[in-house]
């Protein structure tokens, strides 16, 4: 029983046993393995190894076909290094993600039951409000690889060659548990009653709602779109969570910020409140780039680093990217430079 080798692990822990340890510890991994928790079972393999013990090499974008050359392969295969609790959610999708990751961390209950984890989840709204780092953060959660296709090389030119390397793709995910990640979604699912489409749009569309259909519960399959209203209304029904990712409101930003400061321990010199209300419309993707733009000036400034006055630099250059044709003349732009610094708390 995994709860008797937890529970030898700690008593022997206690004692100082490392051999003990580490042979329980090889126990865990083999019994993650046999799970297909490959993620877990190669953390709990590298905090074994020593600081000298060379790591596993990556998982290479690139894959040969025979004794071809290497070519392009149709999807990239990732370690997940982004947290589900580093994300900044509303409550109701915070909540339906932790269902859906308890759902897939028991479910063999679930099954003993006839019943199955829900997998598909279909993330929508404007870019660079979470949706990719929301699917990685759910890889992680799950301690899954995050599977991503690349559209470059699964399109192709040739009647029936997309829909083919599709299906090549969603058939080697059904080998394992994972997290498959289809970005800009309505580039495979896009609504077959347009009648401007040509016929291969539709075969892709008919391909991915039976390769939906016939994946298992174990491969979690999350899709983002920018553009939903573009979907094939069956393609909608196929997803058991469809979430919508809005523009951040100025609280959410502001726990962003304060989540970044945390992060590389940077105080910014200026209140997370006061940077979310000049930052107002920005989506958190702009917001991370600009805190880093700060957090770089601080690092390469050194113990000389004046935080508030790099915050209030980089507010007025974000002001002026943000709203270039809308930017003072020379001749009012020192009075507006003085405007702006005096909403920042002193």
């Amino acid at each position: 029983m995994q709860a008797d080798v937890l529970v030898e692990l700690v008593r022997h822990a206690t004692a100082g046993n490392q051999p003990a340890i580490r042979q329980l510890v090889e126990r865990l991994i083999a019994g993650e393995e046999q799970k297909g928790h490959r993620i877990l079972a190669e953390r709990l393999q590298k905090a074994l190894q020593t600081p000298h013990t060379p790591s596993r090499t990556p998982p290479s974008p690139f894959s040969g076909q025979g004794g071809a050359a290497p070519q392009q392969a149709l999807y990239y295969e990732t370690l997940p290094a982004r947290r589900l609790d580093s994300l900044v959610l509303a409550p109701h999708i915070s909540a339906q993600i932790r269902e859906l990751v308890e759902e897939q961390q028991r479910v063999e209950l679930l099954h003993a039951h006839n019943l199955s984890a829900r997998h598909r989840v279909l993330l929508a709204g404007p870019p660079g409000n979470g949706k990719t780092s929301l699917a990685e953060a759910l890889a992680d959660e799950l301690a899954y690889p995050l599977i991503t296709i690349r559209y470059e090389s699964l399109m192709g030119s040739y009647l029936g060659e997309t829909s083919g390397r599709l299906k090549s793709v969603l058939d080697y995910a059904r080998t394992r548990r994972c997290v498959l990640f289809l970005d800009e979604f309505e580039t495979l699912g896009k609504e077959r009653g347009d009648g401007r489409e040509v016929g291969e749009i539709k075969r892709i569309v008919s391909t991915l709602l039976l390769q939906l259909d016939a994946m298992p519960d174990y491969v979690v399959i999350v899709a983002a779109s920018n553009h939903p209203e573009m979907l094939d209304r069956a393609v909608w029904r196929r997803f058991q969570l469809r979430l919508e990712l809005p523009l951040p409101t100025e609280v959410q930003l502001a726990h962003f910020i304060r989540v970044i400061s945390d992060r590389f321990e940077v105080d910014f010199g200026v209140p997370a409140e006061a940077i979310a209300a000049q930052l107002a419309g920005l989506n958190f993707a702009e917001t991370e780039e600009f805190c880093l733009d700060i957090v770089r000036r601080i690092v390469l400034a050194g113990p000389a680093a004046d935080p508030r006055a790099f915050t209030r630099r980089k507010l007025e250059q974000w002001q002026l990217r943000l709203n270039p044709q809308t930017a003072p003349p020379a001749r009012h732009r020192r009075r507006s430079d003085e405007t702006a610094q005096e909403a920042l708390p002193l």
